[in-house]
């Protein structure tokens, strides 16, 4: 005989974590199509939950019916309606295509001509998924919004707390690291503790149709990862051409359009002068594309704009020295041990020990209180500007004294 692996309803409503028993309160699921976020329906049902699933459609699914590995597309509504029906809750799609392609897809486009490498996903959850679908679970009563997404919610002395998702292999700590406090009070994620394996098997035993379905890989709005070809559509004629200069002044070629192009690139670039190059500079102003060899790429410092601090004291107390975290500033990349200095107009630098390759404006970096996992997420920002090298903001992060905190104020304006 299996054994169940459906956790007992009693431990799904205290994960809920709620002010009164789960058992009828009203739970609002942000329901995607995928295997994850239709568990989730299905634990809450099971643990006496009213349930109601949202979905939102984020584009005109039609186009994107057949389309695998893309999140949101029409299929995937599809597939959430029928989870839904099997399940026996109310289920409600969303029309948000203006929306997001003023919110997410433009500011994606202008990002990449500007010669950003922008994180669209991050932005969705940001300035969507955890705002207007947040507002309609509020308007629809339901006393939390949950969602399939691997991370932690811990409360902590200070009140919820976020953590890395325990299956290190499905964290997504990452994308959600935008998440603002009063955000955490009223969002739940109830697989932060579960294997990705388990939920599957869970979604086998529910009798779900989406138990084997693939996991979304693409940008929902970028098929088969042609980010070029979305930028041309959404801002004709931005594809200037340029020239390809080397870190050494040398005009080396010509380029078609620096979207073409990003940070950290050795394929592609069309230029063979012996050793390897990649592109390590974009310069949208001069729309060049600066290329060099791989150690041109190390970046030692670099600047946040648009904070998201959930740390247990304000980011001004904090930042009135500076601030030890591990930062992240690629979803595959580990974190690696860094400093936090205040900076000027309210920005924040960023100083990392040994350095990171292919950081770029746009990107994200996230902060961590620890490298031992599960860590607790602090916040992060946006990469406004990079820079290789800097003795004084060395000196200043090695706390070295009052006079290399001067030389940082002098060269930097803080």
């Amino acid at each position: 005989m299996t054994m169940s692996v459906l956790p007992e309803p009693s431990a799904i409503v205290e994960s809920l974590d709620l002010d009164v028993s789960a058992k009828n309160q009203r739970v609002v699921v942000a329901m995607s199509g995928g295997v994850d976020s239709s568990v989730v329906a299905g634990l809450l049902k099971r643990a006496g939950c009213d349930v109601v699933g949202v979905t939102l459609q984020l584009y005109d699914h039609g186009a994107a019916v057949h389309r695998s590995g893309a999140c949101c597309a029409g299929q995937d509504i599809h597939d959430a309606r029928r989870v839904a029906d099997i399940l026996d809750f109310p289920h409600y799609v969303l029309d948000y295509e203006q929306r997001f392609r003023e919110t997410v897809m433009e500011n994606f486009a202008q990002s990449y001509v500007s010669g950003e490498t922008p994180v669209p996903c991050i932005s969705c959850n940001q300035q969507i998924k955890f705002v207007d679908m947040l507002d309609t679970a509020r308007e629809l009563g339901a006393a939390a919004l949950a969602t399939g997404h691997y991370i932690s919610r811990r409360q902590g002395i200070a009140g919820p707390e976020l953590y890395q998702a325990s299956d290190l292999s499905r964290d997504q700590s990452y994308f959600l690291f935008t998440t603002t406090r009063p955000q955490l009070d009223f969002l739940r994620f109830p697989l932060g503790d579960i294997p990705k394996a388990a939920t599957r098997e869970m979604a086998h035993e529910m009798g779900l149709p989406v138990a084997t379905k693939a996991d979304s890989q693409d940008i929902c709005f970028v098929p088969s990862g042609h980010y070029s070809n979305v930028v041309e559509r959404l801002r004709p004629g931005a594809a200037e051409p340029g020239d390809i200069v080397h870190v050494d002044g040398r005009v080396l070629g010509r380029h078609d359009g620096i979207l073409n192009y990003t940070i950290g690139q050795r394929r592609g670039i069309g230029i063979a002068v012996g050793d390897p190059l990649f592109v390590v500079k974009l310069d949208a102003d001069a729309r060049q594309v600066i290329v060099g060899p791989r150690d041109a790429l190390l970046i030692r410092h670099f600047l946040l704009r648009d904070l998201n601090w959930i740390g247990d004291t304000s980011l001004e107390e904090a930042l009135k020295d500076k601030v030890r975290v591990y930062v992240r500033v690629r979803s595959t990349r580990p974190p690696q041990p860094a400093w936090l200095i205040a900076a000027e107009n309210g920005a924040v630098r960023v100083v990392l020990d040994e350095g990171e390759e292919g950081v770029a404006p746009g990107q994200a970096c996230v902060f961590y209180e620890k490298l031992q996992s599960p860590a607790r997420v602090l916040g992060g920002g946006w990469i406004k500007s990079t820079s290789r090298d800097s003795a004084a903001l060395d000196m200043y992060a090695a706390g070295t004294g009052e006079k290399s905190k001067e030389r940082v104020g002098e060269t930097f304006g803080h």
